[in-house]
């Protein structure tokens, strides 16, 4: 993938929304059951800015970008929760931890509906142009359908990768949250290595043979709408 504005624009606003949503998610489901925290501190919002990640948001998508990575992948501020403040924090974080992948989920679903819907209308020509990030005026639907596209491929990797049962991932805290006792507690004690694990496994291959099937899977049952 060749590194231009055009291209850039169409994998950054997916990413963006993917992400900033995901953080919404987490902290408006805490709101609704009972924790204010990030509604206090400004987080509860929309606005992009205040959920930029210099790393996550800015620095690893325009490296993946420049290395010509086939899609993007990215962050954005964690969400502070005030676990202590929800009503049944055991219970409630699992619903908090489940929002994020969950929205991702069904930006997936909407943005393949889109792509469908777009597919249909646009010429073929258009289609190619906008993969390439070119076309305006009369071939805005192939820009807008190739976007729809990179928002599909972004949401479903986002919650494929962030429900792996490792904390601090959500699926981590999700899986935490359901099981056992004698089982969720030394699951909980690797949280301050989990991004150690993750990276281990990134760089060993697995984490790509585990997510890989998966995601194909997802990217599969959504063609149906595309």
């Amino acid at each position: 993938m060749n590194f231009d504005i055009a291209s850039a624009a169409l994998w950054a606003f997916p990413l963006l929304l993917a992400v900033v949503l995901h953080e919404w998610a987490h902290g408006y489901t805490a709101y609704r059951f009972g924790d204010p925290t990030a509604a206090s501190l400004g987080r509860l919002s929309l606005n992009p800015i205040v959920h930029i990640d210099p790393i996550g948001t800015i620095a690893m998508p325009l490296f993946l970008l420049v290395s010509g990575a086939p899609f993007l992948f990215g962050y954005a501020k964690p969400v502070p929760i005030g676990w202590q403040n929800l009503r049944n924090p055991a219970r409630d974080m699992v619903y908090v931890a489940a929002a994020g992948p969950a929205m991702n989920l069904v930006l997936a679903v909407v943005s393949a509906i889109i792509f469908g819907l777009l597919a249909r209308v646009a010429s073929p020509e258009a289609l190619a142009a906008g993969a390439n990030g070119a076309g305006g005026g009369f071939a805005i639907a192939g820009p807008l359908a190739a976007m729809a596209w990179r928002s599909v491929l972004i949401n479903v990797v986002l919650a494929v990768f962030n429900l792996l049962p490792i904390p601090p991932l959500d699926g981590g805290r999700v899986a935490v949250g359901l099981l056992p006792h004698n089982l969720a507690e030394p699951l909980a004690r690797l949280e301050p290595f989990g991004f150690v694990i993750v990276f281990g496994l990134l760089m060993t291959g697995v984490l790509g043979t585990v997510m890989g099937p998966v995601i194909h899977l997802v990217l599969g049952v959504l063609g149906i709408l595309m």
